[in-house]
């Protein structure tokens, strides 16, 4: 399993969230409860980027039409997404976020 280094763990404000690229992927990252978690940057819903809406607790809203994502399983917590997201691995060493594409099971 390769990860990439995405950013610095400060880049992630507090309960909020960082669109970046892996490869050609976009990953959302949401730093929420003293941890750094890694989506898709891609609402199932609506195709738009999860890293622009809100967080809190463990999820993502996406901005568009309110969809909610459990950001440590993907899975949606409310309407009107069904589909679940892909969740990512991510490791700290350092200041230094890496994350790698293969997915969490």
């Amino acid at each position: 399993m390769s990860f990439e280094k995405v950013c610095k763990v400060e880049d992630i404000p507090e309960d909020g969230a960082l669109g970046v690229e892996v490869g050609d992927t976009p990953v959302c990252l949401v730093r929420t409860e003293g941890e750094i978690h890694a989506v898709h940057d891609v609402c199932s819903h609506a195709e738009v980027n999860l890293s622009e809406g809100e967080v809190y607790d463990h999820t993502v809203e996406c901005w568009l039409h309110g969809s909610c994502f459990d950001v440590r399983t993907g899975k949606p917590t409310g309407p009107p997404a069904v589909k679940p997201i892909p969740v990512y691995r991510v490791k700290i060493e350092g200041d230094d976020v890496l994350v790698s594409l293969t997915q969490e099971s």
